[in-house]
């Protein structure tokens, strides 16, 4: 998401900070420009802090019973796509339990819904995608990240599943995705597609749905746009000053500012926020770049599958007002808000979020639970 975007770069210019801080006490306490020794022992603790910080705030987390890594399914699927992409799809549970392919968001990759796959597997087909340029999907060759080509992607994942109705989720950006998917495909509704969950989305632009939203939507041409061309061509070095960030502990703190309520815990903070810097910052840039040009606001009222909207009741990143306008607007809609829960509420609350899924899903496909 933008906002996300946003405290990454601050990340880095904090990073940028701390480390030349460092050398350059370091540096001048050499020449002798800085007598006492107490400038020496500053640039010690900088050069620490610049690759040890991230130690003492995952040890005052909490540890939990069931920390997310990077699971991956043997059952794999390879999708070519015409613009050079090639989509990774992973399925898991029984092979004719109702299909139900979740979408995620912009930044991790499939692997976030490690909670998801594990918990609903038993009951539906879990099928997971990387969207191009993220995870194991590769990027498109005419550099092409729009919404309306992830949902044409999307339409191809759906054509694995036969003709079996099927639910699909999306997740922040996956949840636009979806609503550009109604909008392109109508006829896809109710003939292959049995419900939707959008979970911490919007239908707009989502400067404006997010926090200090009149000021991002002031900032965009002037300073947001300007920045994501720089991060473009600037993406190898970016992309080493997002694991400098990651070593020093900022990314970690901006990862729960942007997505949790501080009740998260060690494992999922850490997951996180490593899943969120191993894509291309490049790649992410122009994603965003997509999704300032995002409206779905006249398809809202087009949709004629029930939907379920869930959001986080702190959700920063797309405030909860977004969600309460698309289900007001969406004919067949449901809201359901988690509380205590933010943008990553599908991991924070993963248990609640769960069974939130195998309701819905289960009402839309007429299963007994």
């Amino acid at each position: 998401m933008p906002l996300d975007f946003l405290l990454r770069f601050l990340s880095n210019l904090v990073t940028v900070a701390i480390l030349g801080s460092g050398a350059y006490i370091f540096y001048e306490w050499y020449q002798g420009e800085l007598i006492s020794d107490r400038w020496l022992y500053l640039s010690i603790g900088l050069f620490a802090w610049s690759f040890l910080g991230l130690l003492p705030i995952l040890l005052l987390r909490r540890p939990g019973r069931d920390e997310p890594s990077p699971l991956r399914s043997e059952r794999v699927q390879r999708l070519q796509r015409p613009d050079g992409s090639e989509i990774n799809v992973e399925f898991y549970g029984p092979e004719h339990a109702p299909p139900l392919i979740l979408t995620h968001g912009w930044g991790p990759d499939s692997t976030v819904w490690y909670y998801a796959k594990k918990q609903l597997a038993e009951q539906f087909r879990v099928i997971v995608w990387d969207l191009p340029g993220l995870g194991k999907s590769k990027k498109p060759q005419n550099r092409d990240y729009s919404l309306e080509k992830y949902a044409r992607d999307l339409e191809a994942v759906l054509t694995l599943v036969g003709d079996q109705p099927a639910i699909l989720l999306g997740h922040s950006m996956g949840a636009m995705i979806l609503l550009t998917f109604c909008r392109l495909f109508p006829e896809q509704l109710e003939q292959r597609v049995a419900g939707l969950i959008l979970v911490d989305g919007t239908y707009t632009n989502p400067l404006k749905t997010a926090l200090l939203n009149r000021l991002l939507v002031a900032l965009q041409k002037p300073l947001l746009e300007p920045l994501l061309y720089l991060t473009i061509a600037l993406s190898p070095v970016l992309w080493v000053m997002s694991w400098l960030s990651y070593l020093n502990g900022t990314t970690l703190l901006t990862t729960e500012l942007s997505g949790f309520t501080g009740r998260e815990t060690r494992g999922q903070l850490n997951f996180s926020s490593l899943i969120g810097i191993k894509a291309s910052p490049g790649v992410l840039a122009r994603g965003v770049l997509a999704m300032l040009r995002f409206d779905e606001t006249n398809t809202l009222s087009t949709i004629v599958v029930p939907t379920l909207v869930i959001v986080g009741k702190s959700d920063i990143a797309t405030r909860p007002f977004a969600s309460e306008r698309m289900s007001t607007a969406i004919p067949q809609a449901q809201l359901s808000v988690l509380s205590p829960g933010g943008h990553m509420v599908l991991m924070e609350r993963n248990l609640q979020f769960s069974d939130l899924i195998r309701a819905f899903s289960a009402s839309c496909l007429r299963l007994t639970t």
